[in-house]
């Protein structure tokens, strides 16, 4: 998906612009417009038609947001839960120059569930997605900065961007443009970086801490923010961190009396310290990596979501499931292939006696035990290719359906 949004190739993008710098990328550059995600219409059918709830929907005017009693009430009989959308009031409000804001649509909108899908496959780093109405010759927020990088695709109408140098550079989630309000309003003043109107189809890249401010032109601007959370080595750094916490040397108590308020008598202290951490960084780095590497994969994985499956088709699928039905491995699930360990706390196949696990199938959410003759299919699933029981390696037919019977159960493979 990538490869809609830039103008350049991949590992140019990559070495050029990544985290560095903007990239205004013009439709007639890019492979198609951006209808196949969002529309006029089908904003209309998502605050009309779909018990939109907050905070799935906010609007704001002038830099101020709304307040949502403006535009949400409850569903009536049946559906009595007070912040749903009201689409009177988001006419109301909207006619009187506030901004839309459809929030997390990565979350139930379809085409864009799979392009979000498909972005943080290219990417590796969570992405999400929200949407911005703008009535004519209105803007919906002041000048400000995002604490994550965006891929701006401008859906429909015509938005004026003006683009500005950071004021702090690389803003890690805790340090909001808020923070720095009078150099952004200084910044907002001089000569911009990029000031373009965005035609439909055009995308703007801009990495976090550029500041920004965007107005529709003549008609009713429709466009997507693409957001995405980039690791830093900070990250890296707290995790070395919090894996240092089963060191003993660091975790004992520094001297009684010290009132930390004086730096010239805490100074000594802190050097002391910070020897320690070299010292214990140099001797173990390599087992510190591993278990910064682990604390990586386990926040990605928090932040991102696997293709969701269908429960009743799903059921469907494991009534008529034989030899020769075709699954794959669920697109964006995480797993991992282990040795089984004694007393580890996993749910064998109820074929199989809890003694004789042998091998373990881990995913984010749980562990699986099976058999260690089933390793040879369990890698052959991993890999991602269709599979069916009968060309499941190292196993026979009825037992290939055993193991795929709980795959399928488990939400691990879905029917093609």
């Amino acid at each position: 998906m990538l490869e809609r949004c830039v103008a350049r190739g991949r590992d140019e993008f990559a070495a050029d612009y990544w985290g560095h710098q903007p990239l205004l990328s013009p439709a007639a550059r890019l492979p198609r417009d951006f209808s196949d995600l969002l529309t006029p219409a089908m904003v209309d059918e998502i605050i009309a038609e779909r018990g939109l709830r907050t905070p799935f929907i906010r609007m704001a005017r002038e830099g101020t947001l709304v307040d949502r009693a403006c535009f949400t009430r409850t569903g009536g009989f049946g559906a009595l839960m007070p912040d749903q959308v009201d689409p009177d009031g988001v006419l109301t409000e909207f006619a009187a120059g506030a901004t839309i804001v459809l929030q997390g649509l990565h979350r139930f909108w379809p085409p864009i569930i799979d392009f979000v899908r498909g972005m943080t496959s290219d990417v590796g780093h969570p992405v999400q997605t929200n949407a911005y109405i703008t009535p004519p010759a209105n803007r919906g927020f002041d000048p400000h900065y995002d604490v994550h990088d965006v891929f701006v695709l401008q859906i429909s109408g015509t938005k004026r961007w003006r683009v500005h140098e950071p004021v702090h550079n690389h803003p890690l989630p805790d340090q909001p443009w808020t923070d720095h309000r009078e150099a952004i309003a200084a910044r907002a003043v001089q000569a911009p970086v990029i000031d373009e109107v965005l035609e439909p189809g055009d995308c703007l890249y801009l990495p976090r801490g550029w500041v920004h401010s965007a107005e529709a032109q003549g008609d009713t601007s429709i466009h997507l923010t693409v957001g995405v959370s980039p690791f830093t080595g900070h990250d890296v750094a707290t995790a070395v961190i919090k894996a240092l916490a089963s060191e003993e040397e660091l975790r004992a108590s520094l001297p009684l009396g010290l009132a930390p308020v004086d730096a010239a008598r805490t100074g000594e202290l802190t050097r002391e310290v910070l020897d320690v951490l070299a010292r214990q960084i140099a001797e173990k780095q390599e087992e510190l990596g591993a278990l910064a590497g682990d604390a990586l994969a386990t926040r990605y994985l928090d932040l991102t979501r696997p293709v969701a499956v269908r429960p009743l088709a799903t059921l469907d699928a494991l009534a008529v499931l034989d030899a020769h039905t075709t699954l794959r491995w669920r697109d964006g699930l995480h797993g991992s292939i282990d040795p089984a360990s004694a007393g580890s706390d996993v749910a064998a196949d109820s074929h199989v006696a809890a003694d004789a696990a042998a091998v373990v199938l881990r995913l984010p959410t749980k562990s699986i035990a099976f058999p260690a003759e089933c390793a040879p299919a369990l890698r052959a699933v991993l890999d991602g290719g269709p599979v069916s029981a009968g060309s499941l390696p190292g196993l026979d037919v009825d037992d290939g359906l055993v193991v795929l019977r709980r795959l399928l159960r488990e939400a691990v493979l879905v029917a093609l």
